[in-house]
């Protein structure tokens, strides 16, 4: 029961043990919220000072009296700048941040405590100020920050303060307590009603309570949003950040079979000769070459806007139009292509030449999720697809390196000059398809 009540007022708890890169994500948040709350003290203390200073120059009933507020003003200021500073430094440690809340309610109730001494009123006088209402914006402030103890602590001390300055009262006149029990002399006088004095302690308790509750269920939602974002931004590393975000920004969870036929442009890449290759390096060695390799060609595909969809061994599928809208897609394919192919007879990779052959393909193809419920692979798959993959392979056939069906060369033949290679039969497919390759510089 108690455990559906807590459910029910702070909303649904973080169960998971959050991981230290994401309490440090956190931290670097609270930070910032820190930085922001200091910029608002600093507002504040600059906006007492000159209600202060206004006060001064349009008062006649001043006295001449010691005075507090400039000391406690100028304490504060001196406070807030060094609090500044340690939040732009990340050094702000607990005990400073509580010392600051307790400062922020000294410095309050310091300065609705002098009102009486100024104006040269009966200590009452005090307890009438309406600077109380800033009590609200000391504890609004702490909510910046995802800890309700914080808020707590702000709003207990301003508690705290208000009695204390409501006891001050009663005692401050010798045999004369100035309490009434008449609403009217209360609001005409200086006497006080000991009952609308509670009436505001309740009303700074029950807005503590309010904004510690909203905190404690923002709270939790942050850290799961926290988690969520890293989530996702580790999913960013195993699939395309194109997947990625399709996966997480879907309307509904994504299920088996859910998927769209794109026009899309297709490449498979596979390395020549890569077993050859392989198998006289370590595992290390061969890790070593492969991520260097990954990350070159991960750079030219990024360029033209394509997509790896699929690393399998040294084979890569990439696709275009088939994530994210591409209106030139077959164009930029085929110059992937050809970027890929030079990058890879060019350079080295880790002292090695890894060529590379490509096989390109253009027309209609699915794009989705496929397996079973728990685990799905999002990819795409389709006749098309099929071709892009026998392409690749043909290139071992007829010596080349990039190898296009008639669909990718029709879109993009006023741009590149091709020469045709053959035609041929591809397994599960009735009608031959017509090969061809770019000239190549």
């Amino acid at each position: 029961m108690w455990q559906n009540l807590s459910t029910f007022i702070f909303g649904e708890p973080v169960r998971d043990h959050l991981p230290a890169r994401v309490l440090e994500q956190i931290q670097a948040r609270q930070d910032a919220s820190e930085r922001l709350i200091s910029w608002a003290q600093f507002v504040l203390i600059v906006l007492f000072a000159s209600l202060y200073l206004a006060s001064q120059g349009l008062s006649t009933m001043m006295t001449t009296r010691f005075e507090v507020v400039p000391f406690a003003l100028a304490a504060y200021f001196a406070f807030t700048v060094i609090r500044m500073i340690l939040s732009y430094r990340n050094a702000l440690t607990h005990w400073f941040l509580t010392l600051s809340v307790l400062m922020d309610m000294t410095l309050l109730m310091v300065m609705i405590w002098s009102f009486h001494i100024q104006y040269d009123q009966p200590a009452s006088f005090y307890l009438k100020a309406p600077t109380l209402m800033y009590v609200f914006i000391f504890i609004a402030l702490r909510a910046l920050r995802f800890e309700p103890r914080y808020i707590m602590i702000s709003g207990f001390a301003a508690i705290f303060g208000w009695g204390v300055l409501m006891v001050w009262v009663m005692i401050a006149e010798d045999g004369d307590p100035m309490i009434t029990r008449d609403y009217v002399q209360y609001m005409t006088s200086n006497a006080i009603l000991v009952g609308a004095e509670i009436d505001k302690m309740v009303s700074i308790f029950l807005v503590t309570t309010v904004l510690c509750i909203a905190v404690i269920r923002g709270r939790n939602a942050f850290y799961r949003a926290i988690l969520e974002q890293t989530a996702a931004q580790d999913l960013s590393r195993f699939v395309s950040k194109e997947v990625a975000r399709r996966i997480t920004s879907a309307d509904k969870q994504i299920q088996p079979g859910d998927g769209e036929t794109r026009h899309a442009s297709i490449i498979f890449t596979d390395i020549e000769g890569f077993s050859t290759v392989s198998e006289n390096m370590s595992a290390q060695e061969l890790a070593t070459t492969l991520n260097a390799y990954f990350g070159t060609m991960g750079e030219v595909i990024d360029r033209f806007g394509g997509v790896i969809t699929l690393f399998e061994g040294d084979l890569m599928l990439i696709t275009f139009n088939a994530v994210m809208d591409d209106p030139d897609h077959a164009a930029n394919a085929v110059r992937t292509a050809m970027a890929i192919e030079k990058t890879a007879r060019t350079q080295t990779f880790n002292g090695v030449v890894l060529k590379t052959r490509c096989g390109i393909n253009t027309g209609e193809i699915s794009v989705g999720a496929v397996g079973a419920q728990d685990r799905l692979v999002f990819t795409v798959h389709g006749d098309n697809v099929n071709i892009a993959a026998r392409l690749e392979q043909l290139n071992k056939d007829h010596g080349t390196y990039i190898l296009m069906g008639e669909a990718t060369h029709v879109a993009t033949r006023l741009e590149y000059q091709c020469d045709f290679v053959c035609e041929t039969q591809v397994k599960g497919r009735n009608q031959a398809v017509r090969v061809y390759t770019p000239n190549i510089v």
